[in-house]
């Protein structure tokens, strides 16, 4: 168990003079799912091993994202939850690079030495089969290999992980096309957790309120892939108190009073006394429990919700109150 803090350097210039030698590892890290444990792992072990600083290098924001901002992916986690999650791979310290125009004409050679070899001191480097880095993502686990024999470094190479059934490695890939799908039991198999989508809460229509199902909604533009459509059980965590409550979570437009708006909301079971305007929140989604149907009335879709109440219950182990 580590006795110390996971340092965390929002920037190069952050990183203190005559640190290292370190183990590190490269990459987005994108959901930290169990392909990066992976890496991550194998990070820790080599430098207790050899006695040095485990290290891990992410950028900020995605290079996609300041690239080409057309093709950049949905995050599926805030920067936030990114760094706890590595943070809890038993990491030393985690270097957050502002990722930048001026930053991605950086050769593959400059990127070594100035962030490897020059800040970090690094022994042993560690990545997937895929890692590409430096202008254009010209350099590669070959390249890191012919560095890292002329600047004093090893390269260990993490063979891909995934399912041997079908043949796919865990990828952030994988889980954007299952949370769009609405299979997030399955998305939570490869991130080793579930997938979970961050965001104030801010004022709706009280319709649910009024049907005795006070629901919060969070802000559009929440942080994380937004599930298919549908009703789903899973959590409330609340960032000013640090509960996880049970809640039955509604995605979609509200068909049934025609809405236009596709939100994220989500009921906490059994709590009609919560005041959530304002917080931050973030709702994990455990299991898809229907599509989103449209009612021909308020009694019809009533019933469904207590439904739905009942179905998370067994799902999420909760029992009803006394």
């Amino acid at each position: 168990m580590q006795s110390e803090p996971v340092q965390r350097w929002n920037d190069l210039s952050d990183v203190p003079a005559g640190f290292g030698p370190s183990a590190v590892t490269i990459g987005n890290f994108d959901g930290v799912h169990r392909g990066h444990h992976a890496v991550l792992g194998q990070v820790v072990d080599r430098a207790r091993a050899a006695g040095l600083r485990a290290v891990a290098i992410t950028f900020d924001p995605h290079p996609l994202a300041v690239l080409y901002p057309d093709r950049a992916p949905e995050p599926l986690s805030t920067t936030d939850h990114k760094l706890e999650l590595l943070a809890a791979a038993g990491l030393d310290a985690v270097l957050v690079m502002p990722f930048t125009r001026e930053l991605a004409l950086w050769s593959p050679r400059r990127f070594v030495q100035e962030v490897l070899v020059d800040a970090l001191g690094a022994k042993d480097v560690v990545v997937g089969s895929d890692t590409r880095f430096g202008y254009r993502n010209s350099g590669d686990v070959d390249t890191l290999r012919e560095l890292g024999a002329e600047l004093g470094f090893t390269v260990q190479v993490v063979a891909e992980l995934g399912r041997r059934e079908q043949q796919r490695r865990w990828s952030s890939t994988w889980v954007r096309e299952l949370v769009a799908e609405g299979e997030v039991a399955a998305a939570a198999e490869v991130l080793g957790r579930p997938h979970r989508v961050t965001g104030k809460v801010v004022d709706g229509d009280h319709r649910g309120r009024e049907l005795g199902y006070p629901t919060a909604n969070l802000e559009p533009g929440a942080v994380g892939a937004v599930p298919a459509d549908g009703v789903y059980a899973g959590w409330m965590l609340r960032a000013s108190s640090s509960e996880r409550l049970p809640a039955a979570i509604s995605v979609g437009t509200n068909p049934t009073f025609d809405g236009t708006v596709r939100r994220v909301e989500a009921y906490v079971l059994d709590r009609t006394d919560l005041d959530l305007y304002g917080e931050v929140v973030a709702i994990e989604f455990v299991e898809r429990l229907r599509p989103t149907l449209r009612f021909d009335g308020i009694e019809p879709l009533i019933r469904q919700m207590a439904d739905d109440v009942l179905r998370c219950r067994q799902v999420l182990g909760v029992s009803s109150p006394v």
